[in-house]
């Protein structure tokens, strides 16, 4: 069975290099692109007030590349400030760009999902009133996180990283679906992103996926993925060692 990753394009490649070290069949079908704001000014203006902020979260490894991208050179990351992340992605992505183990807040490795609820978790005890936190997310996002620290006092700042763009399949990610949409029972779908199927939707309005699998890294994702018709549609945890073993327990 060939696994479809639906990450945006430079995630997609890394994850479907890894899939296939571990023995899967895997290819890329970006189902979700993924660019700079129109506006970096923003972006700009958090970096010159790093300082300010008791947590800046990240909402996913988009959010980061995208950020740091816009790092003004020789700027450091402050003692004081905390990186948060809402999974392993997100955590890797940080960590690759030199947040230190001790300025990173993260869901718990055994976390039942990997969301802005597990964060909260880990951060809800924490003194909240009166510090100000920024979000860097895409143009629109999710609020419960934001939500839940104003309620706890915090000042609440937004940033776009990036934005979200269609997709565009090149002759190779038209025929991988020409492929999945003729033989749907050979193929599994990897989905991390309520927006893929969404645009999956749109691509091939008049398909039936109900012989079709599809895994999906939150149970969010699993509702939308059921909403367009998947047969079965299983969650996984967003790591490659997770499907891998999802698959392996379906053999």
């Amino acid at each position: 069975m060939r696994v479809i990753v639906t990450r945006p394009p430079a995630q997609a490649v890394a994850w479907v290099q890894t899939l296939r070290e571990l023995g899967l069949d895997a290819a890329a079908l970006p189902l979700l692109g993924i660019g700079p704001p129109d506006d970096l000014a923003p972006v700009h203006a958090a970096w010159a007030r790093l300082r300010d902020f008791r947590l800046i979260t990240f909402v996913s490894p988009n959010a980061v590349q995208y950020f740091f991208a816009e790092r003004p050179e020789g700027t450091p990351w402050p003692d004081g400030t905390m990186a948060g992340s809402t999974g392993p992605g997100t955590s890797a992505a940080l960590r690759d760009q030199g947040i230190a183990l001790t300025n990173l807040v993260e869901p718990a490795a055994d976390s039942a999902s990997f969301d802005s609820e597990a964060l909260w978790a880990r951060i809800a005890d924490w003194p909240w009133d009166g510090r100000q936190v920024l979000v860097v997310r895409g143009e629109d996002g999710r609020d419960w996180l934001a939500s839940a620290l104003r309620q706890q006092g915090a000042e609440l700042h937004f940033v776009a990283a990036y934005r979200r763009l269609q997709p565009r399949l090149g002759p190779d990610e038209q025929a991988l679906l020409a492929a999945a949409l003729a033989d749907p029972g050979d193929h599994v779908w990897l989905f991390s992103s309520s927006e893929a199927v969404s645009w999956l939707r749109q691509l091939a309005p008049a398909a039936d996926w109900a012989p079709a699998r599809a895994l999906a890294t939150h149970p969010r994702i699993v509702e939308t993925a059921r909403s367009l018709g998947f047969g079965r549609v299983d969650t996984v945890a967003p790591r490659p060692q997770a499907v891998q073993a999802a698959l392996q327990a379906a053999d």
